[in-house]
């Protein structure tokens, strides 16, 4: 499959990228977000300096994801373990 030359825009500045055709919407969506979250921060922050927008967005993604991770790993110890005690109880189920 061919790629496609685009230009995401961050923070006034236009980023050229080459992307397959499936990720294009992806990274256009992720580009419109940023650019909502750099004018949520220097508004409830009052900071203009774009790279310390870029630094205080950066690090509030990168604990949101940790964050998520976190839960997800939670849920999914939490399925295991029913998924086990499901399994014990199907064990003893004797058909006629």
């Amino acid at each position: 499959m061919s790629e496609l030359s685009i230009k995401i825009r961050i923070a006034d500045r236009d980023y050229p990228m080459r992307v397959e055709p499936q990720d294009e919407e992806r990274l256009r969506m992720a580009g419109r977000l940023l650019g909502e979250r750099i004018k949520e921060f220097r508004e409830q922050y009052g900071i203009q300096d774009k790279q310390d927008l870029l630094a205080m967005i950066a690090l509030s993604t990168m604990a949101d994801r940790l964050k998520v991770s976190k839960e997800k790993d939670g849920t999914d110890t939490v399925l295991t373990e029913r998924l086990a005690r499901l399994d014990e109880l199907l064990s003893g189920v004797v058909l006629v």
